[in-house]
């Protein structure tokens, strides 16, 4: 027990020991020389020695004291500190001369070994570097593959929770049912046809590792076709799953439409041909209208045929696969394609994404350029993708500095197979089932260029959600431990921050953001994020918009609390909470509990409490402080607006739960509890 108490509280005591001690003894000599006195003399001369002397004795020791606490005990504190954040940080804020004047060797000896735990550092990465270079660079392979593999992909643990999942998935199941790490795929898709297949592929005597089935989102939004395939642990045969999905929702509706339109030309042409027949009958017996009104159902019948043929081409455009492809990824793809083909080429493009087939569109574009080149028209071609006429349109061009291309001649290209193997996969073919074409235009500056329109969508420019997001620890890890026992990295967290009307919840002040990230694994997920602006139902004052820079016009139609309190709680499931100051931020889920419709009652860890447990209650525990303490880097234009903070608090956390497990706090009731032992923080 003596040993989980603070240096400075130990110090404490020893002095106080000392002082009572000291009262003893002075007591028991004065009433010793009493006791002997003989006759009896006046006590009141020794009571006053006693007491004179007793204050004198707790004078000197609460000096002693002070100075010992002041010099020696509270820098102490100060430099194991900092060795803990030597020990778990790049680096960290030197103890200055003042504090350490009274040390000794000490804190030269510490900063000694600082340096050389810094170039002892250098070294075993430099060591580690090399022996692992080939190694990082076919994960990163992996990854990039798996990242950008065009089917999304699933892998999950025995007990159905996600363990990895690459972009497209993310793509696919989107909103509410996005994938998150260490959370059921039963969240993202419905639990019913995942389960069977499971149990379908791991019951005794199966033969078969994998199944093929039909699932929707648990709101009925999308379905796929999903393909389950077993992935083994050791000798379980049942160690996890992968699943690959292919979106079947618009197929789906494609088929019925077409089964539609299908039998309602059946139906009017079988009308139509009962109508020819009974006027041909009626021709038989000499009647003179009858000519005249078989011609005009001839007509009818010519008129609803080339009807339901444009329909049917209109179906045909819609079924041909295309996806969202980032302006960047199709450019790079074009560039690699050019090269292998020898053509000289320079390319730009805005940060914007185009839906089509990427794989055809790509093959086209690169037969295209190197027709011009076979043909003369210029030297170079300079690609580019920009916006196009309209918002929703983005332009494809390819320019040089030559004479233009003839109308033939294009026409003549496009009727070209592209070489990928099927002859009737011509330029013109994929640009009828892209609902687009392609043009020539002569410049005003005497250039030449051919011009290829694109549906457009706005690019996010958030690059750091792009890649696959992965912990294959989880195949490990099941939760059986109650959760005081569980250990911190078997936990999920979920950091998040608010920026608000003001500082008084009970006073009427609102939430204008709420931001969230989640931590899995001891790792910040920046791709599993919470973003949403609220209305706070209440003016913004303008001291607080100069603060966060939120304004009223920036929260007109955004969800109000009700609809953000449940998406936090959502996100927030099964995982504990931490915010800095969290008493502040959860006042305000707390008192819109009933219009919320849910109890916020998730574990909650404060890293205002966390950094007082670690560096002592004395020193300052702000964020800004906490981030200077640790090296982190809070961008100006990300200060005081809910994600940024946030990303501050999330990275903060991760090296405050290194330093809480090397200081021997290892489970999350370990560390509530001592961080209860700091509440009293708040009070002064």
């Amino acid at each position: 027990m003596f040993a989980q108490w603070s240096l400075r509280l130990r110090v404490f005591l020893f002095f106080a020991l000392l002082g009572l001690a000291s009262l003893l003894l002075i007591g028991g000599g004065l009433w010793l020389g009493w006791s002997r006195a003989n006759p009896a003399p006046d006590p009141a001369p020794f009571i006053l020695g006693g007491a004179a002397g007793g204050f004198a004795v707790l004078a000197l020791v609460t000096w002693v004291w002070r100075l010992f606490d002041e010099n020696l005990a509270r820098p102490m504190q100060a430099l194991a500190a900092q060795m803990r954040v030597l020990a778990h940080a790049e680096d960290a804020k030197p103890l200055n001369a003042r504090q350490a004047q009274y040390l000794g060797d000490l804190a030269p000896a510490a900063h000694a070994i600082a340096t050389r735990l810094a170039a002892t550092r250098g070294d075993l990465a430099l060591a580690v570097e090399r022996e692992t270079t080939r190694l990082a660079e076919e994960k990163e392979r992996l990854e990039t593959l798996l990242a950008d593999v065009n089917a999304g992909i699933l892998l999950c643990s025995r007990e159905h929770n996600v363990v990895f999942y690459n972009s497209v998935a993310r793509n696919l199941l989107q909103d509410s049912n996005a994938p998150r790490l260490n959370q059921p795929v039963t969240g993202c898709l419905r639990e019913g046809p995942v389960l069977h297949a499971y149990e379908r592929l791991t019951q005794e005597g199966a033969s078969h590792s994998e199944t093929q089935f039909l699932c929707s989102t648990p709101d009925g939004t999308a379905m796929f076709t999903v393909t389950m395939r077993l992935v083994p642990q050791g000798n379980e045969r049942g160690g996890g799953y992968a699943l690959t999905l292919r979106d079947v929702t618009e197929d789906i509706g494609l088929h019925v439409a077409r089964e539609s339109l299908l039998s309602e030309m059946i139906e009017d042409m079988r009308r139509k041909a009962a109508n020819l027949d009974t006027l041909s009958r009626m021709r038989e017996t000499g009647e003179d209208p009858i000519e005249q009104a078989l011609l005009q159902e001839t007509r009818n019948l010519a008129l609803a045929v080339d009807r339901f043929g444009a329909r049917y081409n209109e179906t045909a455009d819609v079924w041909w696969p295309r996806a969202e492809i980032a302006a960047r990824d199709l450019m790079d793809s074009l560039r690699a394609r050019l090269r292998s083909e020898g053509v000289a080429f320079s390319a730009s493009h805005q940060p914007l994404s185009v839906v089509c087939d990427g794989f055809m569109m790509v093959s086209l574009l690169a037969q295209v350029a190197v027709r011009l080149r076979d043909a003369g028209h210029g030297d170079e071609i300079a690609l580019a993708i920009g916006p196009g006429d309209s918002a929703d349109e983005a332009l494809v061009t390819l320019e040089w500095a030559g004479p233009p291309v003839a109308l033939a001649d294009l026409e003549r290209w496009l009727a070209d197979p592209l070489d990928i193997g099927q002859a009737e996969l011509t330029g013109r073919f994929v640009l009828a089932r892209h609902g687009t074409d392609i043009w020539p235009e002569t410049l005003a500056t005497g250039r030449a260029r051919l011009c290829l329109p694109l549906p457009r969508v706005e690019e996010t420019g958030d690059h750091d959600l792009r890649g696959a997001v992965y912990d294959f620890s989880l195949f490990e890890r099941s939760r059986v431990a109650p959760l005081t026992d569980t250990l911190l990295d078997d936990l999920t967290y979920v950091v998040f921050d608010t920026e608000t009307t003001g500082l008084l919840p009970t006073q009427g002040d609102e939430i204008v953001q709420i931001a969230a990230l989640r931590v899995v694994g001891g790792k910040l997920l920046r791709a599993e994020r919470l973003d949403m602006l609220v209305d706070p139902g209440r003016r913004i004052p303008e001291t607080s918009t100069r603060v966060h820079g939120i304004t009223e016009a920036m929260v007109q139609g955004a969800p109000g609390i009700d609809v953000a309190g449940r998406d936090l709680h959502d996100f927030a499931k099964g995982a504990v909470l931490v915010a800095h100051n969290a008493p502040f931020d959860m006042a305000f889920f707390h008192k819109h509990a009933d219009v919320i419709g849910r109890e916020f009652d998730n574990p909650v860890l404060d890293t205002v409490l966390l950094s007082a447990v670690l560096f002592g209650i004395t020193e300052e525990h702000t964020l800004d402080a906490l981030c200077a303490r640790l090296g982190v880097e809070i961008p100006e234009a990300d200060r005081h607006t809910a994600m940024g903070d946030t990303l501050a608090t999330g990275t903060v956390f991760v090296k405050l739960l290194e330093m809480l497990k090397g200081q021997g706090f290892a489970t999350f009731g370990a560390v509530h509890d001592e961080m209860k032992k700091q509440m009293r923080l708040y009070k002064r």
